[in-house]
C-alpha cells in the first residue's frame, strides 16, 4: 500500500542529514531544500545542533511527529530508528537510502525483512532500502543530480537501479526530454516497479497524470500484477516502455521437451509485454528515444516521408526503418509535381524529400504542408536538418516548432548538430521539443512503437472445453510424463484435432489395433524422449509382417513400454508447445515442427490466456510464415485450423494448470486441415 505519507508527506526527517552534501544524508537534505519543501522539515544528527541551517535533533526521540522519514545511517542502527518511528512519531512513509541489506548478504536480509514487518505493523509505505530515493512534485526526496524541473505532462519513472535512473535522466534531458516523476525502488522490500506502477494506475486521473511511464526492472517478481495495471493504464491513454535487464542466461536450463528448451525467462517477459501493450527496449538510448517518440503525436500507419537537405542521414534512416517493417513510400503525381516547383533545381521529392543544403526555412514549411495535406499515402515525418555552421538557423526551427503545433501528422525532427547549432538546439527545445540527434537509433525506435500491440482484453474468452473429462484425467494421474490414452484423452476433452492412434504392448493387441486404424501406418516408441534418435520411429508401415517385425525390434530399445501407431498422413509438420514458467504462468509457443523447431528455433510465443488476434500475430509474425501462406506452387496451410488449435491449447492450459510442459510435435498441417500427430504432456500437481 502506498501512503499519502510517501508520496505527499507535510513533514519530513532526514535521519542521519549533515552538512557535508557530499554524503547521501547531507545532499538529500540540500535537495529537499533547493526544491523548497513547503511542509517541516526535520533533521537528526548525533553531533550537530544546525544542519544546513535547520536545528537538529541529536535522537529521534526528541523529534516531533514525521510523516516521512529520509534514512541515511548506517544499517545496523535502521530497525530501532523504524521501530521508534512507527511506534512514537506516527511515520508512515520511508526511504532507506542505506546499504547493507538483502543485497549483501543472508544477515541483510533477514534485517531488511524485520523492518519491512515493522513498517507494515502500521500500514506504512517503503521505498528501499539502498536506493537513491523519489522525486515528485512535492518533494525532492534523493540524493543524487540530475534534478530535472519536473513538468506535469512528463515521464513517470520507475527504475530498479538509482545509478540507472539518474545515467537515463543524464542522456534524456540535454535532448529535452522531460520527467513527471522518478521512483527509484532499490531492493523493492516492500514496494517494487509493479507496486509503483499500480499505485499510478489506480491513482490515473486523464486531466492531470502523466500519460508516459518508464520502467527499468532487473526481476519481476509480480508479473501478473504488471500485467493488469501496464496493460490497464495503456488502456486508458498511456504509453509504457521498459527495459528488462538480466535476460541472457549462462548456460541452457535442463529441460525434458522442445518447449522447455525454447522457451526462457526471457522469453516469459517478452510475452508478458507484448500481452500488456509494453514497448520493450535494450538499452538507457533506447528507452529515451522510445520516450521521446510516445512524447509526440501518435504514429498510425507505417508509412515515413523522410525530409532532408543532407543525403546521408536519409540514406540511413531509409535503411533503418525498412529493416525494421516501417515504410518510404514513394511520392509521386501532381502533388509531388507542384512541390518540386517550389524548391531549388536539383531537389527531389521522390521519398526522400532531399530540398539540398541551399534549402531554406520557407522551402521546409513548404515541403511539410504538402506532406500533411496532400500526401495521402504518409503517415508521419522526419525532419533532418543540422548546419555546417554558415549562418545560424534559428528561423528553420522556428518553421519546425510551428508546424509540429499545427500539423494532423506527427513531425519528428533530427538535429545533428549539437555543437555547431547548439544555441539554435537550445532554443528549440526550451520550447518543449524534443530533438532526435540520430536517426538510426530515431528508426530503430519507431518500428518498437509501431510493432508493439495494444493490450489485450481485461476479459478474455476462450473456446469451450470439456472441464469435467480434463479435471477427471488430472485427478487420476501421477506426476511426470502422461500415457498417450491420457494425452488422447485431454485433447479430445479440448477438441483439439489429432490422428487415430492405438496403443499396443503384445502382438495381439498389435494386429488388432493395425486393422482397425488402416495401412500404411508410423510407429513410435513410448518411452524413450528422443524417438527419432534411438530408431524409435518407422514410418510407412504397408503390411501385418512389415508391423510385426518393427514391434519386435523396437520393443527392445531401452526404456521403451509400447508401441504408438497412427495412420501415415502427410503435410508440412508444425509445432505448438507449453511450458509453464514460475509466477508468469503458461506460455504457448508455435512455429514450423519436426527438427526445425530445433535448428532454426524459428518461434514466437504468447502468454495464456490468448486471444485470436494474439495468436494470428505469434503465427504471422514467424520467419517461416510464407511457407503457412504456401510458396512456388507449394499448397499453404490452413492458418484457422492452426490458430483453432493454439487457441485450444490455451483453453486446456486454464483448465489444467498442473500442466508444467507440453509439445504438440509434429502436427501436420495442409489447406484443409491441421492434425496433431504427436504429443507429450508432463504435469506437476
Amino acid at each position: 500500500m502506498i501512503t499519502q505519507e510517501l508520496i505527499n508527506p507535510k513533514s519530513i526527517v532526514v535521519v542521519g542529514g549533515s552538512n557535508d552534501i557530499e554524503k547521501p544524508g547531507g545532499k538529500v537534505l540540500k535537495n529537499l531544500i533547493d526544491g523548497a519543501f513547503k511542509g517541516e522539515l526535520y533533521v537528526t544528527n548525533l553531533k550537530e545542533d544546525v544542519v544546513q541551517g535547520i536545528k537538529s535533533y541529536k535522537s529521534p526521540v526528541d523529534l516531533p511527529q514525521a510523516d516521512l522519514a529520509i534514512i541515511a545511517i548506517a544499517s545496523k542502527f535502521i530497525l530501532d530508528t523504524v521501530k521508534l518511528l512507527t511506534e512514537e512519531k506516527g511515520t508512515k512513509g520511508f526511504i532507506i537510502l542505506s546499504a547493507g541489506f538483502s543485497e549483501l548478504n543472508e544477515e541483510g536480509k533477514k534485517l531488511e525483512e524485520e523492518v519491512v514487518n515493522t513498517i507494515n505493523e502500521v500500514g506504512g509505505s517503503l521505498i528501499g532500502p539502498n536506493c537513491v530515493g523519489v522525486l515528485n512534485p512535492n518533494y525532492q526526496g534523493v540524493f543524487t543530480l540530475p534534478i530535472p524541473k519536473l513538468d506535469p505532462q512528463g515521464c513517470d519513472f520507475i527504475s530498479g537501479s538509482g545509478a540507472t535512473a539518474c545515467f537515463i535522466m543524464e542522456a534524456g534531458i540535454p535532448k529535452g526530454l522531460t520527467f513527471a516523476s522518478v521512483y527509484s525502488v532499490g531492493n523493492s522490500a516492500q514496494l517494487g516497479v509493479e507496486e509503483i506502477l499500480k499505485h499510478m494506475d489506480e491513482s490515473f486521473d486523464p486531466e492531470t497524470s502523466s500519460k508516459v511511464k518508464l520502467l527499468y526492472i532487473e526481476n519481476i517478481d509480480k508479473p501478473q500484477m504488471l500485467l493488469k495495471h501496464a496493460s490497464s493504464l495503456i488502456r486508458k491513454g498511456c504509453k509504457i516502455a521498459a527495459v528488462k535487464a538480466g535476460g541472457s542466461e549462462a548456460g541452457s536450463r535442463a529441460a525434458s521437451s522442445h518447449t522447455g528448451a525454447l522457451a526462457s525467462s526471457d522469453v516469459a517477459v517478452d510475452a508478458l509485454f507484448r500481452k500488456a501493450g509494453i514497448v520493450r527496449c535494450y538499452g538507457r538510448e533506447d528507452l529515451i528515444s522510445v520516450a521521446s517518440v510516445f512524447m509526440h503525436k501518435e504514429l498510425k500507419g507505417k508509412n515515413i516521408a523522410i525530409i532532408t537537405h543532407a543525403g546521408g542521414p536519409a540514406v540511413m534512416l531509409t535503411d533503418a526503418l525498412s529493416n525494421n517493417g516501417l515504410d518510404v513510400p514513394h511520392i509521386e503525381g501532381d502533388a509531388a509535381d507542384q512541390l518540386l516547383e517550389e524548391l531549388f533545381p536539383g531537389s527531389s521529392v521522390s521519398n526522400p524529400i532531399d530540398f539540398l543544403a541551399t534549402g531554406t526555412a520557407e522551402q521546409l514549411g513548404t515541403i511539410i504542408d504538402y506532406v500533411d495535406e496532400k500526401f495521402d499515402n504518409i503517415d508521419a515525418m522526419v525532419v533532418i536538418f543540422g548546419t555546417p555552421g554558415l549562418f545560424k538557423i534559428f528561423d528553420v526551427y522556428n518553421v519546425l516548432d510551428e508546424r509540429m503545433k499545427k500539423c494532423k501528422k506527427p513531425i519528428y525532427p533530427v538535429l545533428p548538430s549539437i555543437q555547431t547549432a547548439e544555441e539554435e538546439i537550445a532554443d528549440f527545445l526550451s520550447k518543449g521539443r524534443i530533438n532526435f540527434s540520430d536517426e538510426v537509433v530515431l528508426g530503430e525506435a519507431l518500428a518498437r512503437v509501431y510493432k508493439t500491440p495494444a493490450p489485450a482484453p481485461a476479459e478474455i474468452i476462450l473456446p469451450e472445453v470439456d472441464k469435467t473429462a480434463i479435471r477427471n484425467i488430472i485427478k487420476n494421474t501421477e506426476n511426470g510424463y502422461i500415457s498417450p490414452e491420457d494425452i488422447q484423452g485431454l485433447l479430445d476433452a479440448a477438441k483439439i484435432n489429432r490422428a487415430g492412434e492405438a496403443v499396443a504392448d503384445n502382438e495381439f493387441d498389435l494386429k488388432k489395433s493395425a486393422a482397425e486404424l488402416g495401412y500404411p501406418l508410423v510407429m513410435k516408441v513410448v518411452g524413450p524422449v528422443h524417438k527419432s534418435d534411438v530408431g524409435g520411429v518407422v514410418l510407412n508401415v504397408k503390411d501385418e509382417d512389415s508391423l510385426v517385425r518393427e514391434f519386435n525390434r523396437m520393443m527392445q530399445i531401452p526404456e521403451t513400454t509400447s508401441i504408438l501407431m497412427q495412420p501415415m498422413l502427410s503435410g508440412t509438420e508444425l509445432y505448438v508447445g507449453a511450458k509453464y514458467e514460475d509466477k508468469f504462468g503458461h506460455m504457448v509457443l508455435c512455429g514450423m515442427g519436426g527438427i526445425f523447431v530445433e535448428v532454426l528455433k524459428d518461434v514466437n510465443s504468447g502468454l495464456s490466456p490468448l486471444i485470436k488476434d494474439e495468436v494470428s500475430s505469434m503465427i504471422k509474425g514467424l520467419k517461416s510464415y510464407k511457407i503457412i501462406q504456401g510458396v512456388r506452387g507449394q499448397a499453404g496451410i490452413n492458418e484457422e485450423a492452426f490458430a483453432e488449435i493454439i487457441l485450444r491449447l490455451s483453453a486446456l492450459l486454464e483448465a489444467a494448470p498442473e500442466i508444467m510442459e507440453m509439445d504438440l510435435n509434429p502436427l501436420l498441417g495442409n489447406e484443409k486441415t491441421v492434425v496433431a500427430v504427436d504429443a507429450r504432456i508432463r504435469i506437476e500437481k
